[in-house]
């Protein structure tokens, strides 16, 4: 079993407030963000509440969201229409 070494238990995060996009799903298929104390960034599944989360830097979400704004990752979603 490989070790994680950017993830926790989303379980562990107590005080956070999480966030997920207003674009989100009725059926909870979404992720969610929260700011941890020191500037870190937590990502986890909506549908696992309690399951693992990653955590990025503030420089590491911020590179993410410019690629996503600049559509690198268009080709990975669902194509709207």
């Amino acid at each position: 079993m490989r070790e994680a070494y950017n993830g926790m238990a989303a379980a562990d995060l107590d005080g956070v407030v999480w966030q997920k996009s207003r674009h989100s799903n009725s059926k909870g298929n979404c992720v969610e963000f929260a700011a941890l104390p020191g500037g870190a960034v937590a990502v986890r599944n909506s549908r696992f509440p309690d399951g693992p989360a990653l955590v990025y830097t503030r420089e590491e979400v911020a590179a993410m969201l410019l690629g996503v704004k600049d559509g690198e990752f268009d080709h990975l979603g669902v194509a709207s229409g």
